[in-house]
């Protein structure tokens, strides 16, 4: 039987997004690290052997490997085929939902910046600035070629989605005498402003509280940890962010029969 173009499509969109999703991995251990992402080639972390080609194909490399370097049998984190698996999972999805549109590669670019972002403030609680500053600047550049939001509501997005976390930040600190929330966080969400324009963020900001509130109780029941702790909410923001892509205008329609009702 043989396999229709639209399926042959979504099997090259796949791929090729598992493919992004390995430089990904590069990305979110180099950055922090302040190494470039770029050279050298691949390698184990822990006895330096560099990678051959058939040790980086994507997803099946961790299989044919049992987990485990070849050379010194160190175990390989489960984050490497799960990086490469959600980003080829969002490609495709936002694949479908676009098509071959400038959308869709706008969308990628962002999802694959989110997905580096969450990781890396997962294991780190920091954002870094060279991924959410230039992406500012990306996504006013971008709404000149996406039709669902113009330059003024990317640059709007920009200035209320920094502005509002500020605000929260301060008057956080002001009741609690806490810093609640950091720099890295007012930046990520001024970038996603910036993507999907001011109308995103009264969701964005919602989802992402409710996540983080319901994800914080859980932790400090298993934990059994202060209500203190620190957790990153980057991740959350980022989720909100993927969330409102594919069902932020469904969202905004509820809430408004749900005022009008």
């Amino acid at each position: 039987m043989s396999l229709s173009s639209d399926a042959i499509y979504y099997m090259i969109v796949f791929l090729a997004g598992t493919c992004i999703g390995s430089f990904l991995n590069v990305c979110i251990y180099r950055i922090p690290a302040g190494k470039s992402i770029v050279y050298p080639p691949s390698a184990c972390m822990k006895c330096g052997h560099k990678l051959s080609w058939w040790e980086n194909i994507p997803l099946f490399s961790y299989i044919f490997l049992r987990a485990k370097c070849r050379k010194c049998s160190a175990s390989i984190s489960i984050q490497y085929p799960l990086v490469e698996f959600l980003t080829g999972l969002l490609a495709l999805l936002l694949f479908h939902k676009f098509g071959p549109t400038p959308q869709f590669f706008v969308y990628a670019i962002f999802t694959a910046a989110l997905i580096v972002i969450t990781f890396i403030d997962l294991e780190l609680q920091v954002i870094p600035d060279v991924i959410s500053l230039p992406g500012i600047v990306f996504g006013l550049v971008a709404s000149f070629f996406l039709p669902s939001i113009s330059f003024i509501d990317s640059a709007a997005g920009v200035l209320l989605g920094g502005g509002i976390l500020i605000a929260v930040a301060w008057g956080y600190y002001l009741i609690t005498k806490r810093e609640g929330m950091g720099g890295g966080d007012v930046k990520l969400l001024a970038m996603i402003g910036a993507f999907l324009g001011w109308k995103c963020l009264p969701v964005v900001i919602f989802l992402s509280a409710a996540a983080g509130s319901v994800t914080g109780l859980l932790i400090m029941a298993v934990n059994r940890v202060n209500r203190h702790t620190a957790i990153p909410y980057g991740p959350f923001l980022a989720a909100g962010a993927v969330a409102y892509i594919f069902f932020g205008e469904g969202l905004i329609r509820l809430y408004l029969n749900a005022l009008t009702n």
